[in-house]
């Protein structure tokens, strides 16, 4: 398996890990309505739960343009390294919205899409 495929997995699990946030450490968590809960925190915990949502928005085109990049006949490498890139602003893109960092997390999220677009391109001129 190539490591852009590795990338889609991660990518796949980050709405997980960044759900475990929004939630980790409450014990008035409800478990039988878990987006009521959500919906009344604030701070860090909206904003993990925040990240989660763009996460899973993020997913579906970053998952689409690895596999037509590697449909394509693409350099391995370049598609190795857009998605690994992609994966590293994702993860900066959670850390910038848990801590309300607004500009930076506006940044990472350029880049990262801006990735995306440039699998679409690579496959684009093969």
């Amino acid at each position: 398996m190539t490591l852009a495929y590795w990338c889609v997995l991660i990518a796949a699990v980050m709405p997980i890990v960044f759900a475990g946030i929004s939630k980790a450490g409450r014990k008035d968590y409800d478990n039988r309505n878990p987006r009521v809960w959500l919906s009344r925190q604030a701070g860090w915990r909206q904003r993990a739960n925040w990240a989660q949502q763009n996460s899973i928005e993020a997913f579906p085109p970053f998952a689409a343009a690895v596999i037509i990049a590697h449909l394509a006949g693409d350099s391995q490498s370049a598609v190795d390294g857009l998605a690994a890139v992609f994966v590293l602003a994702r993860i900066a893109y959670g850390y910038c919205y848990i801590n309300d960092a607004a500009m930076a997390r506006s940044l990472v999220w350029l880049l990262g899409f801006g990735c995306v677009l440039a699998l679409f391109v690579v496959a684009a001129v093969t």
